[in-house]
């Protein structure tokens, strides 16, 4: 693979497994464009990959739940007219708790973050791509896309459109010579999960959180294979495979007495 000259952009590249992303696409040799709403974490990066590697790193500071974000990324790499060879969509964030209940600028926001941007790079990077018959996505879903369940109903179901949206444009690309694969990691030992949710809980009921480092590893070796689908860990795809078959009677029944036992504990205390 020849990797002179070209640059994978990776989003959500300043920590967690974004940053492994960045370090291992670096190691290929590709240049990166690296996008964040983290600024000093991007530097830290930018600083970490220059000394490790002959490569150039670009930084580009930005919100990816905004509108506009797609675009503004695309016209930065139009206006330093790079090749992108490589677009990583990794960006995300978690929202937990019910979606009555949740702030609606944050709720546009994880809309905005899974769906919108992503599918709007891939539009705009993956037309480019289709021009020159070649190119690579990944996109990062999570096994939550087979969970449509309460307290995660913004963040699943997000991640079920990114699962389909990349399966629909992996068979629109791949004529082409483009590499689609969607990546759906399990619990991962990053800053974007909170600790103390009742999710988290049943995660670590399943087993530990894995390392970020191989759910990138993972991720991009099954991108540069051109396999539709990456599930990192043995528990992580019996979970996928398991899960969907669980009538969902039985969540809502659990999720009852889950919320009759915590009314029953504030009305005591």
């Amino acid at each position: 693979m020849r990797t002179e000259g070209k640059y994978a952009l990776v989003t959500g590249a300043s920590s967690g497994i974004g940053w492994h992303f960045s370090g291992l696409l670096a190691a290929k040799g590709y240049n990166l464009v690296a996008v964040s709403n983290q600024a000093e974490k991007l530097e830290a990066l930018k600083n970490h990959l220059e000394n490790l590697w002959d490569i150039e790193v670009l930084t580009h500071f930005t919100d990816l739940a905004r509108q506009e974000a797609a675009a503004e990324v695309y016209a930065f790499c139009e206006t330093h007219n790079l090749h992108i060879e490589v677009l990583v969509n990794n960006a995300g964030m978690m929202v937990y708790g019910e979606m009555a209940g949740a702030g609606t600028d944050h709720a546009m926001s994880i809309l905005q973050l899974h769906m919108t941007t992503p599918a709007m790079l891939c539009r705009l990077f993956g037309e480019k791509m289709k021009a020159r018959r070649s190119g690579y996505i990944l996109n990062v879903s999570s096994i939550s896309a087979v969970m449509p369940y309460p307290t995660i109903s913004l963040y699943g179901p997000t991640k079920t459109f990114l699962r389909y949206f990349t399966r629909a444009i992996r068979t629109e690309l791949r004529p082409y010579g483009v590499a689609v694969t969607c990546l759906m990691p399990g619990a991962t030992d990053t800053s974007l999960n909170d600790p103390e949710s009742s999710v988290q809980d049943m995660a670590r009921l399943a087993g530990k959180p894995m390392d970020p480092a191989k759910v990138a590893r993972t991720g991009l070796n099954a991108l540069f294979r051109n396999r539709p689908r990456s599930v990192p860990g043995l528990i992580n795809k019996a979970i996928v495979l398991l899960v969907p078959v669980i009538p969902h009677g039985l969540i809502a029944t659990i999720f009852r007495r889950l919320l009759h036992s915590a009314s029953e504990n504030h009305h005591q205390s």
